[in-house]
């Protein structure tokens, strides 16, 4: 009798329960959204985490939503790495709709093991080296070759180059991403610009906007032409390096100064800006090892080196290393030797302040 109640019951009210067909995409779309959520945690994480690498510091996320959304940066870790660690960064001439064509800024980030603090290490774009299955190119174009066309993949464009310039330097590179020109541009704008002091007046050839010698704070925009002008400098590609480090520094500062990472609302902003673009580790640690390291730091005030070249060969555009300095600063780099080298060489100092 109940029984037969019950089902009763459950036929008067079945013309009012939902149907299940739409209650079941609506679960699926909650669940996609969280999976996607997550990636772009690893990929934001990963980014930051560089960024840490750079100076700003350890994200400390106190609230509990953050806690929640940042369930990925807090997983278990094992011992902390205690080896010297490298990280590349490629800055790359396009975005995810409009792919990069080559990684005109190249920039290795050198942890020593005694953790004292980071070194930006420029590598010219214009340098000769043996690529993979491809000769000898410029380094830049490593990038290209390894992406591939028409579709370029940021992924393996990123991985070639990481293979050539640790075979280049002779050291384990173990992270590294790949910052595209709208990446670049949302984090400046996200961190309400970049203070950058310039040693000389430079003139954009793509926008004609002048940049006057000396300290000013840039926007997204104004950051990017700077980041792109090399014709019309002394040292065309060299100097372009040079200023990549000082945006890569004022950056570091801006954000260090805002409390970037403390703040769980602006971390997830960054891991939405950030997003896909990022390449991240090589398997060998976790992020939240890397993360562990940068707490480690004594300075976070970072040393800016370039690789010692010579003059450009016959043709006029390609660079090989100094024959005289260069094999012993790749020595220094290799055997984490690098403040001893930059305290005898002093003039090879890039002012990066």
């Amino acid at each position: 009798m109940i029984e037969d109640d019950l089902r009763a019951a459950f036929a008067r009210h079945e013309a009012l329960a939902p149907p299940v067909g739409p209650l079941r995409s609506a679960i699926d779309r909650r669940a996609a959204a969280r999976r996607r959520r997550r990636l772009r945690l690893r990929a934001g994480g990963a980014a930051l985490a560089l960024l840490g690498v750079l100076g700003i510091g350890v994200p400390q996320l106190a609230s509990e939503r953050a806690a929640g959304d940042a369930t990925v940066l807090a997983e278990p870790a094992g011992t902390a790495p205690t080896d010297a660690l490298n990280f590349l960064l490629l800055g790359a001439d396009g975005s995810a709709k409009d792919p990069a064509r080559m990684a005109d800024t190249i920039l290795l980030v050198h942890i020593p093991a005694d953790r004292s603090r980071p070194y930006l290490i420029s590598l010219p774009r214009d340098l000769a080296v043996p690529i993979p299955g491809h000769g000898t190119d410029k380094l830049n174009a490593a990038f290209l070759h390894g992406a591939g066309e028409p579709r370029p993949d940021l992924r393996r464009g990123y991985e070639l180059t990481r293979r050539v310039v640790a075979d280049l330097a002779g050291v384990r590179v173990h992270a590294g991403a790949v910052l595209t020109y709208p990446v670049l541009r949302r984090l400046t704008d996200e961190v309400r610009g970049v203070e950058v002091c310039l040693p000389r007046e430079v003139r954009s050839s793509h926008t004609k906007r002048v940049f006057p010698s000396g300290c000013q704070r840039l926007d997204g925009d104004a950051s990017l032409d700077l980041l792109r002008q090399r014709r019309g400098l002394p040292e065309g590609g060299l100097d372009r390096d040079r200023h990549a480090q000082l945006f890569a520094a004022g950056l570091i500062r801006q954000a260090g100064e805002q409390g970037l990472l403390t703040n769980p609302v602006r971390l997830l902003t960054l891991a939405d800006i950030v997003d896909t673009h990022l390449m991240t580790d090589d398997g060998s640690m976790t992020l939240v090892d890397l993360l562990r390291v940068l707490a480690d730091l004594k300075s976070v005030d970072p040393v800016g080196l370039s690789l010692p070249v010579g003059p450009p060969d016959d043709l006029g555009w390609r660079l090989s290393p100094d024959p005289e300095h260069a094999p012993a600063f790749l020595a220094a780099l290799r055997e984490d030797r690098l403040a001893q080298w930059a305290a005898r060489h002093p003039d090879r100092v890039n002012r990066i302040r």
